[in-house]
């Protein structure tokens, strides 16, 4: 008798599973490893059969490449038109997902999953226009090539030196209910190519040259063959017992805003795919200071690895490679997976480097070190990814009259016959207090001055950089030494507390949020509280938006704002709440908003949107501000049900007591 009892979060995702089966509509996927292959032609093959088999299946965008034989599958089916969309001057055709949503077929055909959407649509991507016919019950019927799945971005650009910039996360590939390869020999296709039935003429030849070559055809259908090998192995195993193919395996990968992160991110997805194993994508805030363009690369790398189904999170602390061991075997990880720093030889002799951190307290943890190379979708980019921090002259400036104000102090301590020792410690004071108040840099720099002027002024002969008595370099030596080290760890005890401060602030505005949540009652003043409290808090305005009984939105306004009366916002925070999904500026859905909206939910369902406008552009995408709007929703959205629930018990004891 088997005694084990099932795994209750196992059991909870196969009813979710098995729920969004029944809502949802089916996705299934004509997959490839190149143009040419037969992908569209197959995908309309299908659709006639389904058709003729009496299901309401619609053409709703189809890319025939001017191919005969795929025009004439089209014939006798339902065509949408696509939508026009006026961009630069130039009309594109696009995908129209209203249209398809207002005649809900059961099925609908959407080419070329891997799409990017022109300015101004709905949606940034294609896939996210079929996650919501998805959502909607339709089911979908699409294509896609093998190059196009994120997790393999890199490995294409190393095999045909080309890097693909139009991508599908794949955790949505995974998701498909159905795979099905469309497969043909790479010299079929090579010939396909020459008799001019995949390209024109022109176009097939610069192709040839350039991506279609034997070698990479060759190589990118074992690609293919494997990733849907893949998927299969994983549908047997999940549609069998939630225990059968279960592993103890958890992956860590080690991540920050490098562009070298985003090839670790994909080995580590690989690997994980693999092994059937869960991953965490892990940063350790070290309290270093970041620019804009480093933190949207560190958003980047942690919004991809989201993407591809990590857990991400972020720690603090100043060793690195001690924070990441202490974390991993406090999630029972089993494999740690590191980059190849750039860090000098002597480091690694000294056996300082991360990479020997880690390997020395790993224990029982396995560490796989990858070589660490740039994102092939940074290539166009320039090669100082990171813009250097702007210089403040000023505070070097300071540091002279700093340093000139501890050389006469240190003069009147020598003119009263005090011994050189209290002459230096002046010298060491003014690099305390200049580290403290400008920084590192200011405060190497009035270390280097500070002996020098000590050596000009206070050591014979006078007005002279010539020592005579050689025990002085010995002091010079001692005294730079402790003045760059009292520097360095004065400019690290600051940037601990500016990094305590941040978090001290953010835990603060969850704190007052929640507590004067609790003590309000009334869903007004509800939204009024919560409305002062993130605008101060955030520096932003604020709109909180709530259905009326039809189930529309307005504002629930109780200061004035720029933007929660325009009917283009309040339509963003419709779409928001009818599918629970954040959106709006910075976002990949409805971009083009004013402001970013996130849903308020609780779990019998979304009961409201924030709306959050700032004049700091990109200042919500950082994964930190995101978790903290979506904290702070949730705990709106449970008191506004709390409120609610409260009146309706009043409502049934006031029914009671007049009977």
């Amino acid at each position: 008798m088997d005694n084990q009892r099932p795994n209750p979060d196992e059991l909870l995702e196969q009813i979710r599973e098995e729920e969004k089966a029944k809502a949802g509509g089916r996705l299934k996927i004509f997959f490839g490893y190149a143009a040419g292959v037969g992908k569209t032609y197959a995908m309309l093959e299908a659709a006639r059969e389904q058709a003729g088999a009496g299901v309401d299946i619609v053409i709703g965008y189809v890319q025939p490449h001017a191919r005969p034989e795929t025009e004439m599958l089209m014939l006798g089916m339902e065509i949408f038109p696509p939508k026009e969309v006026e961009y630069k001057g130039i009309k594109l055709k696009e995908f129209d997902l209203d249209a398809a949503l207002a005649r809900k077929p059961a099925a609908i055909i959407v080419d070329e999953f891997a799409h990017t959407n022109a300015p101004g649509m709905r949606h940034t991507k294609r896939w996210q226009d079929v996650e919501e016919l998805l959502d909607a019950g339709i089911s979908v019927y699409t294509t896609l090539n093998v190059q196009h799945l994120e997790s393999l971005n890199d490995i294409v650009a190393k095999i045909s030196g080309i890097a693909v910039r139009e991508t599908v996360p794949d955790t949505v590939f995974d998701e498909a209910d159905e795979v099905e390869l469309v497969d043909l020999p790479p010299e079929d296709l090579l010939q396909r190519f020459e008799e001019g039935k995949i390209y024109f003429p022109a176009d097939a030849e610069r192709a040839m040259l350039k991506f279609f070559k034997l070698p990479n055809l060759t190589a990118l259908r074992e690609l293919a063959m494997r990733r849907t090998a893949d998927h299969l192995s994983a549908q047997a195993q999940t549609s069998g017992d939630a225990r059968v193919g279960a592993t103890r395996e958890r992956l860590l990968v080690c991540i920050g805003p490098s562009p070298t992160s985003a090839r670790l991110i994909r080995a580590a997805r690989r690997m994980a795919m693999a092994l059937r194993a869960p991953w965490i994508a892990a940063y350790v805030d070290t309290g270093r200071f970041m620019n804009d363009a480093t933190r949207q690369k560190l958003a980047r790398n942690l919004n991809l690895a989201e993407q591809l189904g990590a857990e991400t999170v972020t720690l603090g602390g100043e060793d690195m490679a001690e924070e990441i061991v202490k974390y991993a075997q406090s999630k029972s990880v089993t494999k740690i997976i590191i980059g190849k720093t750039g860090e000098s030889r002597w480091r690694e002799l000294m056996g300082s480097s991360i990479i020997n951190k880690v390997l020395r307290h790993s224990g029982d943890i396995d560490v796989y070190v990858i070589r660490g190379q740039k994102d092939p979708a940074d290539e166009s980019k320039p090669r100082h990814f990171v813009s250097r921090r702007k210089i403040n002259y000023l505070s070097y400036v300071k540091t002279i009259a700093v340093t000139a104000t501890s050389t006469v102090l240190a003069e009147l301590i020598s003119r009263a016959g005090l011994s050189e020792t209290n002459q230096a410690m002046v010298f060491i004071l003014g690099v305390v207090f200049v580290t403290a108040r400008y920084g590192l840099g200011p405060g190497i720099m009035a270390s280097v001055v500070g002996v020098l002027a000590f050596d000009f002024f206070l050591v014979p002969p006078y007005y002279s950089f010539n020592v005579t008595d050689t025990e002085y370099f010995i002091t010079f030596a001692v005294m730079l030494t402790i003045a760059i080290l009292i520097s360095t760890l004065a400019f690290r005890v600051r940037l601990q507390v500016e990094t305590l401060r941040q978090r001290q602030w953010r835990t603060e505005a969850l704190y007052r949020l929640s507590r004067k949540l609790a003590a309000t009652a009334g869903t007004h003043q509800l939204v009024a509280v919560a409305q002062e409290l993130l605008s101060e808090s955030l520096t932003s305005e604020v709109a909180i938006f709530l259905p009326d009984e039809a189930g529309r939105l307005k504002a629930a306004v109780s200061r004035p704002s720029s933007f929660a009366g325009m009917e283009k916002e309040i339509a963003v925070a419709q779409w928001v709440y009818e599918h629970n999904q954040i959106a709006g500026a910075g976002t990949d859905t409805l971009p083009d908003a004013n402001a970013i909206y996130v849903p308020m939910t609780c779990p019998r369902g979304a009961v409201g949107v924030l709306g959050l406008k700032s004049d700091e552009p990109g200042k919500f995408n950082a994964p930190d501000q995101r978790q903290i709007l979506e904290m702070a929703a949730d705990q709106l959205a449970l008191s506004i049900e709390r409120d609610r629930l409260a009146e309706q018990i009043q409502e049934v004891l006031r029914q009671k007591g007049t009977l």
